[in-house]
């Protein structure tokens, strides 16, 4: 969204992200737009019947359904079937998204929408969000009043306020769906996770965690002080439910975790910082003790099912992921002083010590297993981003929290200040790690030397000079060759070599990188605010017009931006009015979402008078 920043796509001097006058590149072709929109409409009216039918009373069977999940869960049926609804769709589109995102790493562009076996998960969990919240919403009858927060759409019909809040974030995050089409049909494909139209879509199924936590803390209110206290099972789902935030809250670092970043790297540790931030510090004011470290181990397990099944199961290119133990053991800590008291306060002192202490414990494991580590050099700029976003959005999670223990939240000018300031600096610090620039006048060097083929692909090791030799310092970010969407029925599509650096300005890959078939192979650059990028090897496609770059023994190539290369589908004669345009317009609609889920909160916590120990914590004995 902001990678037009610092460069202008006339600087591409290889012709590599020249869109031509292909037949490929854009969006979906117009039969499989048609099928879509059908069935959509189709499956759309029939839940609409289904759910007049009930309403009316002309069926019984949705009642009796809801009700029997009710016992099984302990909690009233407009609660308990929705959110086991809504966990298998969020398990669904999770295992979608990461496999989806594989697949565009190792294959390239889709073929077609209908071609993609991952988005069939993700419109499915999509879907299923959408159709829970919804659910929610209509299982009420006869006026029954779901919880003292909820809200009169009729005379006699009242919704809860967790099933309005989630109904929104799935319709959001399906709006994505159609968006994505028109985008890549007025600005060519921009295959990176952080399209406009790709946050809408994760934003929308990430933030619909917390409609969940609504709606259980409005079931759990409802049942009353009477109700059967939560069994083992019970108390899993909950905690499963505060890893789901934390994934949720995660997915925006899903091109770090590949190895395959298209944003200086000051990201990483902001986005980890501010998901630990929000995710454990809810965990811990709601479930109580040990429920950040627990959580975090939660999401462990679920996150490494999906790379296992996603990578070595499914032989698509292997993510890695965050643990988030550090954070977890930071907020465990600051639990055990006065400062839990006080949860605004604790939040974001829980905040500060996540992008501090809890940040260097993860650099310990992203630096043992991630193929891009974290230099000394990134720590200052990290910093100064990761604090301030962590320590509002602890504060943030810390009222989120409050709501779901019943606590009344600070006086609203604070909350919402609270808030707003949050999204302000989120909004700051990305404005600042999306601004990068281009060496001028540089190039570098390649003689490459012919190593044994592999599966009939030309394989090659590099010896790379840069001039001058200066413009890298003596500790980049990272200096590496990136092979991907190469992929072929007996190899991965990706490869990532962290180059050896054997004199200023001079480095030697470890290991042969491929460079024939369907690979594009690039020395990337990253130095600070420097990211850049030199083509190795670029397979001619003839579907956006784009001619082959050529491995040659020998050549010297100016840098360019990485984004002529990694987003090579994208237009370049689109007006950037335009795009500013479409930009403002999903950010309208996102904060329309973070809007919502602010009232959802505001409207739970001021709905009825609250007493210190009239809800104790779930995770409580």
């Amino acid at each position: 969204m902001g990678m037009t920043m610092g460069f202008s796509w006339a600087s591409s001097r290889y012709d590599v992200s020249l869109l031509a006058q292909g037949d490929e590149g854009g969006g979906a072709a117009l039969n499989e737009i048609i099928g879509l929109s059908v069935a959509a409409a189709v499956i759309s009216a029939v839940l609409v019947w289904i759910g007049w039918l009930h309403r009316s009373h002309k069926i019984t069977w949705l009642t009796s359904l809801a009700d029997w999940t009710g016992r099984r869960f302990k909690r009233p049926p407009w609660v308990a079937l929705p959110v086991i609804l809504f966990t298998s769709s969020i398990i669904c589109a999770l295992f979608g998204f990461i496999w989806d995102v594989s697949l565009h790493i190792g294959d390239g562009r889709d073929d077609g929408a209908l071609a993609n076996p991952a988005h069939y998960f993700i419109l499915i969990g999509l879907f299923g969000i959408f159709v829970a919240g919804c659910t929610a919403m209509v299982l009420p009858l006869d006026g029954a009043r779901p919880g003292p927060a909820a809200v009169r759409i009729t005379d006699d019909w009242y919704a809860p306020v967790g099933g309005l809040v989630m109904a929104g974030c799935g319709l959001y995050a399906l709006t994505g769906f159609p968006l994505d089409d028109i985008w890549h049909r007025i600005f060519g494909q921009d295959v990176t996770l952080w399209g406009p139209t790709h946050l809408m879509m994760i934003g929308g199924a990430g933030f619909s965690t917390l409609a969940a936590a609504f709606l259980e803390y409005e079931g759990r209110r409802a049942a009353g002080p009477d109700a059967p206290r939560d069994g083992l099972g019970l108390k899993f789902v909950l905690y499963l439910a505060f890893a789901g935030v934390l994934i949720g809250a995660s997915v925006y670092q899903i091109e770090f975790d590949f190895g395959v970043p298209q944003f200086r790297q000051v990201f990483q540790p902001m986005l980890i910082a501010a998901a630990a931030a929000l995710a454990l510090v809810m965990a811990r004011i709601f479930l109580g003790r040990g429920a950040a470290i627990i959580a975090a181990l939660i999401a462990i397990g679920l996150r490494g099912i999906v790379a296992l099944l996603v990578g070595p199961v499914l032989e698509a290119p292997i993510n890695w992921f965050p643990l988030y133990l550090g954070a977890a053991l930071v907020v465990e800590v600051l639990a055990l002083t006065p400062l839990l008291k006080r949860p605004v306060l604790f939040g974001m002192v829980s905040g500060l010590g996540i992008a501090t202490v809890g940040l260097w414990l993860e650099s310990l494991w992203i630096n043992a297993v991630y193929p891009l580590t974290w230099p000394a050099s990134i720590w200052g700029e990290a910093l100064a981003m990761s604090v301030p976003v962590a320590i509002l959005v602890g504060a943030c999670g810390a009222m989120a929290g409050m709501v779901l223990t019943g606590q009344r939240l600070p006086r609203r000018a604070l909350s919402i200040g609270l808030v707003s300031l949050t999204v302000v600096v989120i909004g700051a610090a990305a404005a600042n790690g999306l601004t990068y620039n281009t060496p001028e006048n540089a190039t570098a060097q390649v003689t490459l030397t012919e190593a044994p083929p592999v599966d009939g692909n030309r394989f090659v090791t590099a010896d790379i000079r840069f001039n001058p030799p200066d413009v890298i310092s003596d500790d980049p970010n990272w200096v590496a060759v990136l092979g991907w969407q190469g992929g072929t029925d007996n190899q991965r599509g990706m490869f990532v070599d962290r180059l050896d650096r054997v004199g200023p300005g001079h480095y030697v890959s470890t290991e042969p990188m491929p460079v024939s078939g369907t690979w594009k192979t690039l020395v990337r650059v990253h130095d600070g605010k420097t990211l850049a990028a030199v083509p190795i090897y670029l397979a001619g496609d003839p579907g956006i017009g784009a001619e082959e770059v050529p491995a040659e023994p020998q050549f010297t190539r100016p840098f360019v931006s990485e984004i002529t290369i990694l987003q090579r589908e994208r237009s370049p004669d689109i007006p950037e009015s335009l795009w500013l345009i479409g930009c403002l317009v999903v950010l309208v609609c996102t904060l329309a979402m973070v809007a919502g889920i602010t009232w959802g909160g505001g409207r739970i916590s001021n709905s009825e008078p609250r007493q210190g120990a009239d809800l104790e914590p779930a995770g409580q004995t």
